[in-house]
């Protein structure tokens, strides 16, 4: 029998593989293939097994991955469930699985890591209150409990589940600590002259006191990193918990068969009171270290995400709803699209939308990294997390809850933060050769100190290994890559710079050359129409009304502002029929019994229309300036044309030189003609540029300069960019443009000028640096460190290297990682 199913959960070959096995261990299966990109698997069996009975396996197995009818409905991605202050979505720190998420805290079933929970995209509600005396009492605002009179006080918010996780590593220290400290006292009372210890009991009773001290640090307060142990080696995914739980476990063990069968050790292993040397102090001692190495992990990871909590909490949790002109405060869930909310002077605006009555000056540094405020007036979009100046307007919530600006930005910064850079696969390539690695070397100096060491040989030769095995930290090694790239992410967000995975940081690292487009990347994208123009037998307003009757169609930036003019003028708006589009060159339709063309040159070209020398040369005067010109025709015969401006940003010469100055080669390429192509070139000191480029023209550009081995980055904001910015190496889409433009490039500008590449570029090279760093001090740690533990230096320097102290440098190997990570969050990347 051979039956094809569906398979939920996998995100790499590693779940592929993991399914494959699980399914080929149930009884009566013969052959399991499963199909990583289509998710599914074929299954042959000897008899027919239900559906069932394979779901049994792959619960049993850990419930990560699950099996359904081909074809039956189900979600892409889980539904997360809703844990606390948190929003119930986990991961791995180390990106084990890729960007696969959980439901619950718990550790990761590759690498045994505590899972870390993402930062929820939404704002938490208002602040509510409550009565000390009566709980179930909760009101919105303070005041009287209705039961007993008594204040109502601020309700405290549950603490979220890393939060949590947190207090219980804290608490299981503590009770680690409590009980190793006695029996380290215990066993280095040796090195106190006279052993007053020995004086009250003897050294049998002591190692017996230690064993029963050591049983709550091993069963209770460490028992998770042998569970861990345990299951890296069943999944033989072998990780940092194996050598922890092979070091330790063996330590502990060892101690515990010299206490009940003493006799059984050859006398190098005893003292002079007969009894056998153990190592009680050493497996918990080591256990506890690696306990604190855990929390501070656990306190670092939550400062690697800061950059979203700092941006959650931009979000105003209350809002001040119109309704019939009376004011009323409700909380930020209850907005709905289309409410009327009035924000005053000095409050953060709730929501995403549009001003509809007053004007004022906002503060949007926080989602777009620069300092000056920006005028807001009637018919300005406003976004969430935002601060009002000095003014009040009305707005209304055009996006509310996740649809804002400001959701969406913490959306984006938590997958980006999930997702793997390239460089990780080869982090990912040493760790699994490292631990079988280490194990041979730990067995390896066991049997050379045997063989070669002093005596006791044997005593030597366990402690050695035993370092060996708990030196060795294959976690600093994972951590190194996805770190940086969760806090470069951050500061990318805070920056207005929004990554949209981890490839593009590294590959945009790389680029060699920037393709730009002209119209809303190098020009503000504010265009306003500067003159109208009819050749003769035509009307000027009614070449205005047709010009605007076809714009109406288009969300072309220059159709907006030809519609905007013509409505100041009260122009008013005709029909068209067999409305087309013509990406860019321009639009065609018919306005009652006249064919209508508008557009630039070659749209007069492609139909026919025939252009005179003297409206050219004519036209060409604006062009020189700068401008941009489109042509009216009607009835294949040239009715006038618009002239259009659109004033150069600011910034623009600015971040084309500092990116020449760093070696990029910044090339224009716009579907304007040569002239105003030229205008423009020339005020940015630009000598490569392309003129009326079609969308198939820039991408065919792209192209040939990545045949001739460049890196090429494309910054555009239209849909006519969308092509070339999904060929390039890195697709730059400024936010002020359009969806599609967006959701084709991998990194987002919020406020959509220049010098937001000049950061990404500085962003990509500080993250790159920063993980090389990383990986430099993991493979230098490990390479300098597993030899000393095994022992080299014996010889020359008498020195050998404590368990203890191995697991001490252990825990902390991966603690610097994540601290020279954070250094990130002060790296200037504008420069």
């Amino acid at each position: 029998m051979k039956e094809t199913y569906h398979i939920h959960g996998m995100s790499c070959n590693g779940c592929r593989a993991h399914v494959e096995q699980t399914l080929s261990n149930v009884e009566g299966v013969v052959k399991v293939s499963v199909d990583l990109e289509k998710a599914e698997a074929v299954v042959e069996m000897d008899d027919q097994l239900s559906l069932a009975d394979l779901q049994v396996a792959m619960e049993k197995d850990g419930g990560h991955y699950s099996i359904h009818e081909l074809g039956a409905h189900h979600h892409e991605v889980e539904k997360a469930r809703k844990v606390e202050n948190g929003n119930g979505v986990f991961y791995c720190p180390m990106h084990c699985e890729g960007d696969k998420t959980y439901t619950e805290p718990g550790d990761c079933p590759v690498c045994g890591m505590d899972l870390v929970e993402e930062v929820s995209a939404v704002p938490s509600s208002a602040q509510e209150y409550t009565c000390p005396m009566h709980p179930e009492v909760v009101r919105d605002v303070p005041g009287d409990c209705p039961i007993c009179g008594m204040d109502l006080v601020p309700k405290q918010a549950d603490i979220s589940a890393e939060e949590k996780s947190y207090n219980k590593l804290l608490h299981k220290f503590k009770v680690a600590v409590a009980f190793t400290l006695p029996i380290f006292i215990i066993a280095m009372s040796d090195m106190i002259p006279g052993n007053p210890l020995q004086d009250v009991l003897g050294r049998k009773y002591w190692n017996w006191i230690q064993f029963g001290l050591s049983l709550p640090v091993v069963f209770y307060a460490t028992w998770m990193f042998f569970e861990r142990a345990y299951r890296s080696v069943k999944t033989w995914n072998l990780n940092m918990f194996t050598l922890i739980g092979i070091g330790a476990g063996v330590a502990w063990l060892f101690s515990v068969f010299a206490i009940l069968v003493p006799d059984f050790f050859p006398p190098q292993f005893k003292t002079d009171q007969g009894t056998v040397h153990v190592y009680f102090e050493a497996a918990t001692v080591i256990l506890t270290l690696v306990l604190f190495g855990q929390l501070l992990e656990a306190r670092a990871h939550s400062k690697t995400n800061s950059a979203v909590k700092e941006l959650l909490k931009l979000a105003p949790n209350k809002a001040v709803r119109v309704v019939d002109g009376k004011e009323e405060t409700i909380t930020i869930d209850q907005i709905v699209k289309g409410d009327l909310l009035r924000v005053k002077p000095g409050d953060k605006i709730p929501v995403d939308g549009i001003i509809t009555e007053g004007e004022s000056v906002v503060d949007e540094s926080m989602i777009t990294g620069e300092p000056v405020p920006v005028q807001k007036e009637e018919g300005a979009t406003v976004h969430s997390g935002t601060i009002n100046g000095k003014g009040s307007f009305i707005m209304k919530a055009e996006k509310v809850g996740a649809e804002t600006l400001l959701s969406q930005i913490i959306d984006m910064v938590n997958k980006a933060s999930r997702s793997q850079a390239p460089i990780q696969k080869l982090a990912d390539k040493i760790s699994g050769y490292f631990v079988p690695t280490v194990v041979f070397v730990s067995v390896v100096t066991f049997i050379v100190w045997v063989i070669f060491g002093p005596e006791p040989v044997y005593v030597y030769a366990l402690v050695n290994a035993i370092a060996v095995l708990i030196i060795a930290c294959p976690c600093a090694l994972g951590l190194a890559t996805p770190m940086s790239v969760m806090v470069g992410v951050g500061k990318g967000a805070q920056s207005g710079v929004l990554i949209k995975n981890a490839e593009a940081l590294e590959r945009m690292a790389k680029i060699d050359t920037l393709v730009i487009d002209k119209t809303g990347t190098i020009t503000e994208g504010k265009p306003s129409v500067e003159g109208l123009y009819a050749v003769a037998d035509f009307d000027s307003n009614k070449v205005l009304q047709y010009i605007v009757s076809l714009n109406q169609y288009s969300e072309h930036p220059l159709a907006d502002a030809t519609v905007q003019y013509g409505k100041a003028q009260g122009v008013t708006v005709l029909k068209v029929l067999d409305f087309d589009s013509v990406t860019g060159k321009g639009l065609r339709g018919k306005i009652g019994d006249e064919s209508v063309v508008l557009g630039n040159e070659q749209m007069m070209v492609g139909s026919e229309v025939p252009i005179s020398e003297a409206l050219k040369s004519e036209v060409e005067v604006y062009q020189k300036q700068g401008k941009t010109v489109s042509y009216l025709a009607v009835n294949d015969k040239a009715a006038g044309y618009v002239v259009i401006g659109d004033k150069i940003k600011e910034t623009s010469k600015k971040a084309i030189q500092k990116l020449q100055d760093s070696g990029i080669a910044v090339v224009m390429l716009t579907g304007d003609n040569w002239n105003t192509a030229k205008a423009v070139a020339d005020a940015l000191n630009l000598a490569d540029f392309k003129a009326g480029m079609l969308p198939q023209d820039k991408l065919a550009e792209v192209e040939r300069l990545q045949a001739q081995g460049k890196k090429v980055a494309v910054a555009g904001d239209g849909i006519n960019d969308a092509p070339a910015l999904a060929k390039s190496d890195v697709g730059i889409a400024m936010g002020t443009g359009t969806d599609v433009a967006i959701e084709s490039a991998a990194i987002t500008l919020v406020k959509g000028d220049l010098h937001g590449i000049v950061k990404a570029y500085g962003l990509s090279r500080a993250v790159m640096e920063n993980i090389k760093q990383n990986l430099f001090f993991a493979l230098i740690y490990n390479t300098v460190g597993i030899p000393i533990a095994a022992g080299v230096l014996y010889p020359v320097f008498g020195l050998l290297l404590s368990p203890m102290i191995a697991a001490l440098a252990m825990s902390f190997s991966s603690v610097s990682v994540i601290a020279n990570a954070l250094r990130l969050r002060t790296k200037k990347i504008d420069e």
